[in-house]
């Protein structure tokens, strides 16, 4: 089924401004909530399809490549192309809309109080639903541009072997919570504005547990520490976040795992800067070079090219190596642009300098040293 368009999705015009997007969205998010709209599967298919809108068009390099290209052009960046899994990942991403704790933060909002059943205790959703996780990594310049695997050491929740997860002793099982009936939530208030809030005796699971598990402390999940491979993809952005699906918190009593979040830090590089999908570098050539031109070695991302150096390039030229850039999604990649740069010696030799000061007094005798100072002339004389 094809995708709505994004500004659609939220209601907005194409040239909304940052802060009517995040109202148009707030709304939607409210309208469509699920515990608002118990049972209902299409208010929850709107619900996160207006957070996949949000997310894009909240991010300003994510807006201008879906402005450019569509939905391809942010396929695979962040929850975009895929779709939210869960309430979690919704909030995870960017709770803080709403006054929480967007980002994987702490902290509490209004939004999350009023639909806490949504969320659960502190093991995830009410349907066990493990929590996303975040970090950060930094990689290598062109281990940006290329693409890599990493390996990540990673501390996280994992299922208790001894009680299988649910948190009761070998040989009892959960009951049912008295004062929520096994929602995990209860309602407060009258009339049409009414309250609900995670069930303080059973924190939202619906269920108690008289004899808990000595080996988790009764959480069915305790901490370990685990490692994992991660794929970066080629042309991957500084600042950049990865959601790895289903390496996350192990969930309660076979719930599902929630996702891993990874910032990406590039490390610069020394010869090369990003512009975009180009790099740029400097190359220094000699001034009888730049003169006369030349054929010189230059190095690329993949190792080493000849490039061809007109005569008479000027200081500060840019030169351009099409294709030697950074790769994008379609089939053509970026460009390498060569500033070029003229290479004085500190410490000419007596050869050079008797050479120098005579092509010196050639200079001075040509047309085009005479015509500026010529100009000179006519200026102040």
């Amino acid at each position: 089924m094809a995708k709505r368009d994004y500004y659609e999705v939220l209601g907005v015009a194409k040239d909304s401004s940052e802060d009517a997007i995040k109202k148009a969205y707030r709304k939607q998010a409210m309208q469509h909530h699920p515990d608002r709209n118990p049972g209902d599967a299409a208010a929850e298919t709107k619900f996160k399809e207006a957070a996949e809108a949000y997310e894009v068009l909240a991010d300003a390099e994510k807006r201008k490549r879906y402005d450019q290209f569509g939905h391809q052009g942010v396929d695979g960046m962040g929850h975009a192309g895929r779709g939210f899994q869960s309430m979690d990942d919704i909030f995870s991403a960017f709770g803080d809309v709403f006054g929480g704790r967007g980002g994987g933060g702490g902290g509490g909002s209004i939004f999350e109080d009023l639909f806490a059943g949504a969320r659960g205790g502190a093991g995830g959703g009410r349907d066990g639903a493990g929590a996303s996780l975040r970090m950060q990594i930094s990689i290598p310049f062109r281990d940006a541009v290329f693409g890599c695997t990493k390996t990540i050491d990673l501390k996280r929740h994992e299922g208790c072997k001894t009680c299988a997860g649910t948190g009761a002793k070998k040989g009892t099982k959960p009951k049912t919570c008295t004062l929520c009936k096994g929602h995990g939530v209860v309602r407060q208030g009258q009339g049409f504005f009414v309250v609900q809030t995670t069930c303080p005796q059973c924190h939202g699971r619906g269920q108690v547990i008289a004899d808990p598990c000595a080996d988790c402390a009764g959480n069915g999940v305790k901490p370990e520490s685990v490692t994992i491979k991660v794929r970066i993809p080629a042309g991957v952005e500084d600042g950049s976040r990865l959601r790895v699906g289903s390496e996350g918190d192990a969930g309660r009593e076979g719930g599902p795992r929630g996702d891993l979040f990874v910032d990406i830090a590039v490390a610069e590089d020394g010869f090369f800067e990003r512009h975009g999908d180009d790099v740029v570098c400097r190359v220094p050539v000699t001034y009888s070079q730049a003169c006369l031109g030349a054929e010189v070695e230059v190095p690329t991302l993949e190792g080493k090219a000849t490039l061809k150096v007109a005569a008479g390039t000027q200081p500060g030229e840019i030169l351009r190596m099409r294709g030697q850039g950074v790769p994008t999604r379609g089939a053509r990649r970026g460009d390498q642009l060569v500033v070029i740069q003229i290479l004085v010696p500190k410490k000419p030799g007596k050869r050079q300098e008797e050479l120098l000061r005579e092509l010196g007094e050639l200079d001075a005798q040509s047309a085009e040293h005479k015509g500026f100072f010529d100009k000179i002339k006519a200026m102040f004389g």
